[in-house]
């Protein structure tokens, strides 16, 4: 049904039908079908058949990439087609392989397949609502997407036609950013024929979505041994957010919601590459001995789809190790094979991938506590570099506290050992290595956040990666404090409803309206601080009393949460926001020319570089030249270069305002467009190659010195 109605919305948003089928038969037949095949062979075998198909989606995509950057680099791309043609013909050729075409998987109760059809199809109705409503695929529909889209159309415009590729809006430079999602995409459209814009805008994000949702809640089924423990870990990642006691809606303590999968291409699809790594982690630290191939092909391909992942994974097997070795003196050997692959895919992303660069990232402790103050607080970039330590370790302080609320479940990790889900006596639940591995990768995403710096604050990605295995850790916890403290339900049932009411009235009569005056901490703690003591005055009670406390601590600090989540969940339904437009009308239909009338390895160069949007300086994050005619620019946008992040300084100025590494190139560039000569153009095409000059909005004549050979609304394109 969900695929029906998404096939529905497809055609409603543009998308040709035969276009719809042939993207779902390349990724039924091309990728799910061979990667389930492999899953079942190279895995533990055993799962749901809704299970396997998503890992098989995800480990399909896996092997899908690196084929891809083999045939693209021998420059046969349509060479992708091999792998599954020759994977499928294996296992109906050989004996021993037909096996694995039936699985021996369990079935899944009928509720759980409506409740996850049900949230996979609210992840339909949220991409309709709240990105196909303002992304077109014509203009002016497409004149104005999110800032990133066009960045994300120039490298798949790139990986498409070079590998290995290069930043493609700066002419030489060296793309230093996951580019793996986009490599798929681009096997996608050499395959099928399908414009890249139509895969980045409509398609691609949806199966990998849907596959992170389901391997998500199989995780949390293997984890605890119960179906429903799956929907109410998906429920808790996708949904549950911090409480936020303050006026103005600004998202201040944030839990990085997975509602970010159309924006990050490369998220969503590390994500989906992660998660049946730690679903074979799970059963192999478990077991004591594993079949590595998969976690190997798995880690081998996020090293470039999301690198950020491996140190969480390197996080969870860390704590495994180091309390193997502190209860049993010794090291875990599962553990320790899977951080060497772990460990050895990391460096080839850093040294081989990202050739030693950093995109910006540094250490930089409470750089993001930094930034939720001078959000809260309305100061720039400068000020926010003076901001005092105390105030900036209030503020941590309280963002760990949100999270406590929104992952209050783990308490029962601790508070109930005597129920384990797997181990040794009553100390199972606290020695069982996957629920080590799950609160591993949890402290390593918090603690990134906490200790790393970014330009643009990208260290945040590393709590939204570990934000899955903190829900699945959570709602195991909260089934153990439920199941051994049956006769509490009513008191947590109140103690929830009162948590949820406290939080209301606290926000109404409390709630302080933001920005606030800079020297103003305490008025945004104190909220904070209100819903703390009802916490402690809870627990004295219970004390007194001599009642269990762990339930009905959790389920009042889950109360907290409430509001502010049932809000968003609202809200992610609602009008959509809207983008300023960018791209000037006739721009993609030029942009588009050029690519059909010049070879990949032609040079452009573009008066394009600013967005235009009022501001005090050139926003350079232009790149929709480069993302429609998918060809190398000279110099168009370079914000997000490795050149400009990596001179970004945290805090005294934004990256965006910094001007272009070369000023010399840039003055060469430009002097074609504003002041054109014989000379100008002769240093362009000596120098750099340049072959096409394309023209956005008003400019001198060229046409003493170029050949104008096509020209749509604004823009026009002359051959040198």
């Amino acid at each position: 049904m969900v695929l029906v109605a998404a096939v529905v919305v497809l055609c409603r948003f543009g998308v040709p039908v035969e276009e719809v089928g042939a993207f779902a038969g390349h990724v039924g037949i091309g990728v799910m079908l061979p990667g389930m095949l492999l899953w079942r062979a190279l895995g533990p075998g055993g799962g749901s058949l809704p299970a396997d198909m998503a890992a098989g989606l995800a480990l399909g995509y896996a092997v899908e990439v690196l084929v891809y950057i083999v045939a693209r680099a021998a420059g046969v791309p349509l060479a992708v087609v091999v792998w599954p043609v020759v994977t499928i013909g294996a296992f109906v050729a050989v004996p021993r392989l037909r096996r694995h075409w039936r699985g021996r998987g369990v079935r899944v109760p009928v509720g759980w397949a409506w409740a996850m059809s049900g949230i996979v199809g609210y992840l339909l109705a949220w991409t309709t609502q709240q990105f196909y409503r303002v992304h077109g695929l014509a203009w002016p529909g497409n004149a104005g997407p999110y800032v990133d889209m066009s960045y994300h159309l120039a490298l798949l415009g790139e990986i498409k036609h070079h590998v290995p590729p290069t930043f493609p809006t700066v002419l030489g430079e060296r793309l230093s950013y996951h580019w793996f999602v986009y490599a798929e995409m681009a096997a996608t459209s050499w395959v099928t024929g399908i414009e890249p814009q139509t895969l980045l805008y409509r398609l691609t994000a949806l199966p990998m979505l849907a596959g992170v949702a389901v391997l998500v809640a199989a995780v949390a089924w293997r984890l605890t041994g119960r179906p429903w423990a799956g929907v109410a870990a998906i429920l808790v990642t996708c949904f549950v957010c911090s409480p936020e006691l303050h006026q103005g809606g600004l998202d201040l303590f944030t839990t990085r919601s997975l509602f970010t999968a159309w924006l990050s291409p490369t998220q969503n699809f590390g994500a989906l590459l992660f998660a049946p790594v730690v679903l074979l982690l799970i059963g192999f630290l478990r077991s004591g001995r594993g079949r590595w191939a998969a976690v190997s092909i798995l880690l081998l391909a996020l090293t470039g789809a999301k690198a950020t992942f491996l140190p969480l994974v390197l996080g969870g097997l860390a704590l495994v190790a180091a309390m193997s070795w502190v209860v049993r003196r010794r090291l875990d050997r599962t553990a320790l094979i899977a951080g060497g692959i772990a460990l050895a895919c990391l460096a080839t992303a850093q040294f081989v991938l990202f050739g030693g660069g950093s995109q910006g990232m540094t250490i930089a402790p409470l750089d993001t506590m930094r930034r939720a103050w001078a959000t809260a607080a309305g100061l720039t970039n400068s000020e926010m570099a003076g901001a005092p330590l105390g105030d900036l370790l209030g503020l941590g302080t309280l963002h760990l506290a949100c999270l406590i609320c929104v992952w209050a479940g783990l308490a029962g990790l601790v508070a109930h050992r005597a129920v384990p889900f797997h181990g040794e006596g009553r100390w199972g639940m606290l020695l069982d290595p996957a629920v080590l591995l799950l609160l591993g990768i949890g402290a390593a995403g918090v603690g990134a956040m906490l200790v790393l710096g970014h330009p643009a604050a990208s260290q945040l990605y590393f709590l939204e990666g570990a934000r899955p295995y903190l829900s699945i850790a959570a709602v195991a916890g909260g089934l153990a404090l439920v199941r051994t403290c049956r006769g509490l339900w009513p008191v947590a049932g109140c103690a929830l409803v009162l948590g949820t009411v406290l939080a209301v009235t606290v926000k109404a009569v409390m709630g302080p309206p933001v920005p606030v005056q800079p020297d103003d901490l305490p008025a945004i703690a104190l909220p904070y601080l209100a819903l703390g003591c009802a916490v402690w005055v809870a627990w004295l009670a219970l004390v007194w009393w001599r009642r269990p406390v762990a339930l009905v601590l959790v389920a009042l600090a889950t109360g907290y949460v409430m509001p502010d989540t049932a809000t968003k969940m609202v809200e992610q339904l609602g009008p959509p926001g809207q983008f300023a437009p960018t791209m000037p009308e006739g721009g993609m239909e030029a942009a588009r020319w050029l690519r059909d009338h010049s070879a990949p390895d032609d040079v452009v160069a573009t008066n394009g570089h600013c967005r235009p949007l009022r501001t005090p300086y050139c926003d350079s994050r232009h790149y929709w030249v480069s993302a429609y005619s998918e060809r190398r620019v000279l110099v168009e946008g370079w914000a997000y270069a490795e050149s400009t992040l990596s001179r970004a300084p945290l805090t005294d100025e934004s990256y965006l305002s910094l001007g272009f590494a070369d000023p010399g190139r840039l003055a060469a560039n430009d002097s074609v467009f504003l002041a054109p000569s014989a000379t100008n153009i002769s240093r362009l095409v000596r120098t750099y190659d340049v072959e096409w000059l394309f023209v956005e909005g008003n400019a001198p004549p060229l046409g003493q010195f170029a050949r104008l050979r096509f020209r749509s609304g604004a823009c026009a394109i002359y051959q040198l």
